[in-house]
């Protein structure tokens, strides 16, 4: 067996994990494109071209309820934007093999999980094994979605009900760890959800368009979240000399 060979299986073992986690969150979400009016079809290929759950579902939201293409433009760049983050500090781990080409394929499927398996490597990342890292993820998130969709076609209603909650439940335990842990993100999800109920009720507010509601949500909590508790840069150590010389 070649490296480039054991790059990519090492690769496609790392994803197999991030694939399976993915089928079942991409189910709830081809219910949830069912329900929204999309055919089985159009949930597949949203997912195919997308690979972002919370963008897609934010996104079928807009469909169902008429968005403008700017609306949805503007939600998918606040919702997103932390992939493009995540590139850039992934880019400096990039070994000779990732070219301008390479770069822009691994860009199109690196989401939450990826970026964490990929940067938790020793080693700079070679393109073989970022393909093979992307390549269960993908099938996953695709298969999930289609059967999904699928199912929520002859599925009672109370089980398609009970199954598009699924999604919701994930971003529930993305958030709650962090948040029992540290006091600025609970702040900020506080602060995003009391907000996002206010324009959910309030008279005048509930008049605003679902997309410019979750960009004004996201914006509002995460200035005051910044404002509020700015990250302090480490300041240098008294003993850092006196802990070099020992080591």
């Amino acid at each position: 067996m070649t490296r480039t060979d054991s790059l990519f299986r090492r690769g496609l073992r790392h994803g197999v994990p991030i694939g399976l986690g993915y089928l079942s969150v991409s189910f709830a979400f081809g219910i949830q494109a069912l329900a929204a009016g999309l055919t089985p079809l159009e949930a597949l290929i949203i997912s195919m071209t997308n690979v972002t759950s919370a963008g897609q579902l934010a996104g079928i939201g807009l469909m169902a309820a008429g968005g403008s293409l700017t609306e949805m433009a503007l939600t998918q760049l606040t919702i997103n934007l932390r992939y493009a983050l995540m590139s850039l500090s992934l880019a400096q781990r990039f070994d000779g093999s990732m070219g301008t080409v390479q770069r822009l394929i691994f860009s199109f499927c690196n989401t939450d999980e990826i970026f964490a398996v990929a940067a938790s490597q020793p080693e700079r990342l070679n393109k073989r094994y970022l393909y093979g890292l992307m390549v269960a993820p993908w099938l996953g998130w695709s298969l999930g979605t289609i059967l999904g969709a699928l199912a929520g076609a002859v599925l009672p209603m109370f089980v398609r009900t009970a199954l598009g909650i699924a999604i919701y439940g994930m971003f529930v335990a993305i958030v709650l760890p962090p948040s029992r842990e540290s006091r600025a993100v609970r702040t900020v999800v506080l602060l995003a959800a009391g907000l996002s109920i206010l324009f959910r009720y309030a008279p005048l507010l509930r008049e605003v368009p679902s997309g410019y509601t979750i960009i004004l949500c996201a914006v509002a909590a995460s200035a005051v979240g910044a404002l509020r508790f700015p990250a302090e840069e480490d300041a240098p150590r008294a003993d850092a000399g006196e802990g070099a010389v020992k080591a």
